[in-house]
């Protein structure tokens, strides 16, 4: 265990401070509000970035439901903010966009079969040098996400925007990202397709005349022909290989952990910490939502319970993780939608949650028993109109 004076602050403090970090991963089980923290995370950036962009990569998109607007795959600014924009990249590749010949409808096919290629593309597309970006737009018919997001920006009001938008030149790009086991397939992706394109070379070294005569009768050497198949995959191997180093590069990468105070989420969270670290990803941040706090306003059996069991969980958390950013974040009576109320619960994300009163104290025990007489009349009443 860390000594007291070494514990890391329990807040996304370090994540607003690093001035060179450019893309901030947010992801964990299904269902522990990662969609939630992912917003604020981002309405926080705002504060200190020129610019932030926010993306859905979960296939249950509920960016649009958590700022109550609607977003596509363009980004689009967010009410209330000169700085902050959002998209959903659509997971489902409409082939009718890019033809139904050829090899552009193979490589759509091909595009939509990879577990983890939305976000892969998508990552590869918006990295800034020209280079890559060139390099992207050659892959549009392998991966159409990536002509989505090169494509004609619609109109946001001015120059500027559209610029912003068309370049992908953000200062930091938060992921909304699916849940764990498709994160971690897209982590593995990099990885899986060099394999592949080694496989795809023995081949072509066994085969590369068969396919060429075959290509060459059918008249269609030009788009099947083995040098613009494996020139194709040659260059999608090149926009993975500068995702994978970005990845790995610790000054601009980070990936933040979301979960509740459950087993179940507990073990998902260190199979991802585990698989996090193996695949060199940095990742230093948990985020525990949903926690019962011990004040005043908790009197329920059932909540007391729930409690308790909590705070095993939460003990485990701290013991495993001591080196790690941990925030917790209270449950609240109400969903947590819309710019306002994000706004209002992201004050927890700077400034570590406390009960409005510390048991024990004399201000403690005397609100409840002012409770307790309330309790007592509001019996008496009900007593009465019997």
């Amino acid at each position: 265990m860390a000594d007291s004076d070494d514990i890391p602050e329990s807040t996304v403090h370090n994540i607003l401070e690093q001035d060179t970090l450019k893309w901030v991963f947010v992801g964990g089980k299904g269902g522990v509000g990662k969609t939630t923290c992912s917003s604020i995370i981002s309405m926080l950036l705002a504060r200190v970035r020129p610019s932030v962009l926010i993306i859905s990569t979960d296939p249950a998109h509920n960016l649009s439901d958590a700022f109550q607007q609607r977003f596509t795959k363009t980004p689009t600014l967010v009410y209330g903010f000169k700085n902050l924009y959002a998209m959903e990249v659509d997971p489902s590749v409409d082939n009718d966009e890019f033809g139904t010949e050829g090899m552009d409808s193979l490589f759509s096919d091909l595009a939509n079969a990879i577990p983890g290629i939305d976000e892969a593309m998508s990552f590869g597309e918006m990295l800034k040098p020209a280079q890559v970006v060139a390099c992207a737009n050659s892959l549009v018919s392998m991966a159409p996400h990536v002509q989505s997001l090169c494509g004609p920006a619609r109109a946001l009001g001015s120059v500027g925007r559209e610029k912003l938008v068309q370049t992908m030149d953000y200062s930091c790009i938060v992921f909304d990202t699916a849940p764990t086991g498709h994160t971690l397939r897209l982590l593995q992706f990099p990885a899986t397709l060099e394999k592949g394109l080694e496989k795809m070379m023995s081949l072509k070294s066994k085969f590369g005349g068969l396919l060429s005569q075959v290509t060459r009768i059918f008249g269609v050497e030009d788009e099947f022909g083995e040098d613009a198949i494996i020139g194709r995959l040659e260059g999608m191997k090149n926009v993975i290989e500068q995702v994978n180093k970005q990845f790995k590069d610790p000054d601009l990468t980070t990936f933040i952990c979301v979960c509740i105070p459950e087993f179940l989420s507990l073990y998902e969270t260190e199979r991802l910490v585990q698989e996090l670290t193996k695949f060199e990803i940095d990742t230093h941040n948990i985020i525990i939502n949903q926690v019962l706090f011990d004040d005043e306003d908790v009197e329920s059996k059932l909540l007391k319970a729930r409690m308790r069991m909590q705070q095993k969980y939460l003990d485990q958390f701290f013991m495993l993780y001591d080196d790690f950013h941990i925030t917790k974040l209270p449950l609240l009576p109400e969903e947590v939608t819309g710019v306002e109320a994000l706004k209002r619960f992201s004050r927890h994300f700077i400034t570590p949650y406390q009960p409005s009163l510390e048991k024990g104290t004399v201000e403690e025990v005397e609100q409840r028993l002012s409770r307790l007489k309330e309790q007592l009349a509001e019996a008496e009443a009900e007593l009465e109109k019997l």
